[in-house]
Order: C-alpha cells, then structure tokens, then sequence
C-alpha cells in the first residue's frame, strides 16, 4: 500500500484491501482509506465487505451477477470521522 501511494496517484485502486488482514489491521486500512478520500482522493474499492466501501468512501457502486444494482451517493466523509 505504501508503494502505490508515495507518488499520490490521481486514482488508487484498492483489490479487498482488507481481505487478508486481522481486525486491527483492517480497520487501520479503513481509517487510512478514509482519511485519505477526506483529502479528495479518488478511491475505488473493490471488496466483498459492503461496510469496509460505505465507512471509506462518499460514493458506493455495487455489482451483483454483471449488472449494477445500486449506486448510493452519501455525505463527503468527515474529517473528525478519521480517527
């Protein structure tokens, strides 16, 4: 993770950036990813864990069987949020 953000991309592309992780880890990841988009950073999270893409992001696409089934626009992420 480090690597893909030390020249700060103008996209991040993060492949279930938690999905290996232990609970610890995984929410440091999150609170990572969300602060890191409370700074406009563009994010895109693929992952199976729906709260992991709803607590770092201010925009939630899910795919289900090829089609897209909800696009959910939220809030901007609070910066009081990033702990």
């Amino acid at each position: 993770m480090a690597r893909a953000l030390m020249n700060r991309p103008a996209l991040l592309l993060a492949d279930e950036p938690t999905g290996a992780l232990d609970t610890a880890a995984g929410q440091d990841v999150s609170r990572l990813l969300t602060g890191l988009n409370a700074e406009g950073q563009t994010i895109v999270v693929v992952t199976h864990d729906l709260a992991l893409a709803r607590s770092c992001t201010n925009r939630t696409v899910r795919i289900a069987d090829g089609r897209i089934t909800e696009d959910v626009r939220s809030q901007a992420v609070a910066p009081e949020a990033v702990r």
